[in-house]
């Protein structure tokens, strides 16, 4: 049975991916937060609250697995909305057991780095393409196995940063630092 929000999410999430995908073609995503993106976020995201509002979270029982993944993908990229996001993850807390696991380590993941603390899973990258720190990289590998996600090597965890540089590497971007500050990461 194909639920009435399946077919809605995955075209939110397709449109978000279609407007990421030619804003990037056009170069249009490497100075900060490119305002019709922004625009395809915030609307996506107010669409989900909305569907939230009236089915809950958007569970893989209730939606599917590609609408459930879906949603998670709007609520990452609902960058400008850190209650929301925060919202979305204890609602995926909540339904552990009926969501994709990657997904809410993912966003765990996003959330800490915004908010300038180590990630736990090794999901998120530096601007530098170095992943971000991590609270501990003794069991990164366990904590990826935990949520099905491919272990890292040891060449990759030794060059992850330390904790105690994450002020350094925020420092390295005052455009993203502002931008957090006026949207209330931290």
């Amino acid at each position: 049975m194909i639920h009435p929000f399946e077919k809605e999410l995955i075209h939110l999430a397709e449109y978000d991916l279609a407007v990421r995908e030619r804003l990037a073609g056009e170069g249009k995503l490497a100075d900060g937060y490119h305002p019709e993106m922004e625009s395809v976020h915030k609307a996506n995201a107010q669409r989900l609250r909305e569907i939230i509002s009236e089915i809950g979270f958007p569970t893989i029982s209730k939606v599917g697995q590609k609408a459930s993944d879906a949603a998670w993908l709007i609520i990452q990229h609902s960058i400008g909305e850190p209650e929301f996001m925060k919202k979305c993850y204890a609602m995926m807390e909540e339904n552990y057991h009926d969501i994709n696991p990657k997904n809410k380590a993912y966003l765990y993941d996003r959330i800490q780095v915004f908010q300038g603390r180590p990630q736990k899973y090794g999901t998120q990258l530096t601007a530098g393409g170095l992943l971000f720190p991590v609270e501990d990289k003794e069991n990164l590998n366990g904590e990826r196995e935990k949520v099905n996600l491919p272990p890292l090597s040891e060449k990759e965890i030794h060059q992850i940063p330390n904790p105690e540089e994450i002020p350094e590497i925020d420092n390295r971007d005052r455009g993203y630092i502002l931008w957090r500050k006026k949207v209330g990461w931290v």
